[in-house]
């Protein structure tokens, strides 16, 4: 799963796994050129390609531009009339070329270098057990009073004063954070009693599929988003594990390809953005990078149009009151550089090595604007080895776990403890187990404002946070005496943190 935040292309972690029962309006006019193999991919390949088509918002318009996709050789998989985005489908390699000299149309690009029956590479690893003896040594350590069987070892609950934060309110019913991820196993005990099936959908396809059921992940080696899941709203049930917001409700829109990569692509990201919208979603969760590009690059046709698209899906939640939480990244890049060397894209084809100016070339969604960026930090309260950063760019940190920073707890993992496909639970690290942190604490927000906007949410966000500031020393990660990274900003604001660590005691009271 390149794409995931919690593999790191770079494969940060794998879970280990407990097997436990149940009984327990934003667009830059310019950016770097960046080398590209698309067009040359498309026109070797006869094969059906997917894009985005991006008109002005009017019906009459994108009726228009409807009748010129097919004319163009083109099928329409969906249109969304309320942002002016087509997804089409065509086999005709100057298709993006030609659709864009059509009147209203604003831009247009693939959202793919490979047909769209084509699968990419994968660095997945494989899964590492725990045996039972000690998961039950974890269980049997859980003993004080109102906590979880599994909670000793979820230090990153105590990192933030969620398991004090639950005595006084776990969340309401009233608010619901979609994940949108590879999907929800929502038949997990720990999961069921707040998954709300009516905000669930697949948007695999462009279109959301609501068949019941068709919000899961296709197989236990999609477990990300049920991990997601978990640390959001995990309930206290005398079972497992707790998330940070054990009171609110948590859906699944399924964004992964079903295949062993699970890539995210742009247009079912589209759709999940206006799902979750349309169907009174209070946060989404987004830990993730959109493929094939890990940085879209605003000269480049087919890359702005994906930035295009995504922004006006994710500005249309906003708009109705949905607040966008994402993760920002494992590549411990500085989104605040003057360039990032980008070697793992396209993700789905054939990488090329190309130089991006960060301020140009855009990892989406977590750069888009008013969606809430996320950096990672371990249980000594410092920013992960792995974890992204950037002056004005994070805006708050979360726990994310790191392999370097060992917790006094049973299994002294330090990753992140949640949940798993088939009744089971495990440890990953990423800035995609930090965002769910924010996430659940914005749901604890909402819960305490309810009618808190989500440019509203997103100060309280910053408010509540506790900033340790810049290191001291030189930062050093990993341990192996190389500086890895230089923290930019002071106490109240920088680059490592943002605003700070979030709080879950203080969003309650």
């Amino acid at each position: 799963m390149a794409h995931l935040r919690s593999s790191r292309r770079l494969a940060l972690a794998v879970p280990v796994v407990l097997s436990l029962t149940a009984s327990l309006g934003f667009l830059p006019a310019a950016a770097s050129a960046a080398p590209r193999t698309q067009s040359a991919a498309q026109a070797a390949d006869a094969g059906t390609f997917a894009y985005v088509v991006n008109t002005k918002v009017d019906h009459r318009t994108i009726a228009s531009v409807e009748k010129a996709v097919v004319a163009a050789g083109g099928t329409v998989v969906v249109a969304y009339d309320k942002i002016g985005v087509i997804v089409a489908h065509s086999s005709n390699p100057g298709f993006a070329a030609q659709i864009r000299t059509v009147r209203g149309v604003q831009s247009a690009g693939a959202t793919r270098t490979s047909p769209v029956t084509a699968e990419g590479t994968t660095d997945e690893g494989a899964v590492q057990y725990l045996s039972k003896a000690e998961a039950a040594k974890v269980a049997a350590s859980s003993t004080a009073a109102g906590q979880e069987p599994l909670e000793a070892d979820q230090w990153d609950l105590r990192a933030i004063g969620a398991d004090k934060a639950a005595t006084i309110n776990p969340g309401s019913r009233n608010v619901t954070v979609a994940v949108i991820d590879t999907g929800v196993d929502d038949t997990h005990p720990d999961i069921a009693p707040n998954f709300s099936a009516s905000q669930s959908a697949n948007c695999v396809s462009g279109k959301p599929d609501t068949t019941y059921g068709a919000w899961r992940p296709v197989d236990a080696d999609h477990y990300h988003g049920t991990h997601v899941a978990g640390e959001i709203a995990a309930a206290r049930n005398g079972i497992g594990v707790a998330g940070v917001a054990p009171g609110v409700k948590v859906a699944s829109i399924t964004v992964a390809q079903p295949d062993a990569n699970s890539l995210f692509f742009p247009e079912s990201v589209v759709c999940a953005f206006v799902f979750a919208a349309d169907h009174g979603v209070e946060i989404t969760n987004n830990s993730y990078y959109i493929d094939p590009w890990l940085y879209n690059c605003m000269d480049d046709p087919d890359q702005k149009a994906i930035v295009d698209a995504v922004n006006r899906a994710q500005l249309y939640a906003r708009s109705k009151g949905t607040l966008n939480v994402a993760s920002a990244g494992n590549s411990n890049d500085d989104l605040d550089s003057n360039a990032l060397v980008d070697d793992s894209s396209p993700d789905d084809s054939t990488a090329v090595t190309r130089t991006v100016d960060p301020h140009k070339c855009f990892d989406i969604p977590t750069q888009l604007p008013g969606v809430v960026t996320v950096s990672a930090t371990g249980v000594k309260g410092t920013k992960s080895y792995y974890s992204s950063y950037g002056d004005g760019v994070v805006d708050v940190a979360g726990p994310g776990g790191d392999k370097y920073q060992i917790p006094d707890t049973p299994s002294a993992n330090g990753r992140i403890l949640s949940t798993l496909p088939n009744n089971q639970y495990g440890f990953l690290q990423g800035t995609s187990m930090a965002s769910p942190h924010v996430a659940a604490v914005a749901a604890l927000l909402k819960s305490a404002h309810p009618n808190a906007t989500p440019a509203m949410l997103q100060a309280l966000l910053k408010a509540q946070a506790d900033n340790p500031g810049c290191p001291t020393a030189p930062y050093d990660g990993n341990g192996d005496g190389v500086v890895d990274a230089t923290c930019v900003g002071g106490k109240r604001v920088n680059g490592f943190y943002g605003f700070g660590i979030v709080n879950a005691l203080r969003a309650v009271k």
